[in-house]
């Protein structure tokens, strides 16, 4: 294995081998498997966070109509 490397080194050839590709993908794959998980986490605190921000704002508003109407919207 290390002599073909030495001898296409010595030729002249240059470039990747296919087993310097393939670590590189199988690095780039378990980087993504780690990485993909965590942004979908973080996606759903997101949108939670947006959609309690939403409900005060629903709360606010309602408080907001009912102090001037002294009822609640149907």
């Amino acid at each position: 294995m290390f002599t073909l490397y030495r001898k296409l080194k010595e030729s002249g050839h240059k470039g990747f081998t296919l087993i310097e590709l393939m670590i590189v993908i199988a690095i780039i794959g378990i980087l993504a498997a780690i990485a993909i998980p965590q942004f979908t986490k973080y996606r759903a605190r997101a949108q939670n966070s947006q959609a309690l921000s939403d409900m005060r704002n629903i709360k606010t508003d309602l408080e907001g109509f009912y102090s001037e109407y002294q009822e609640y919207p149907n």
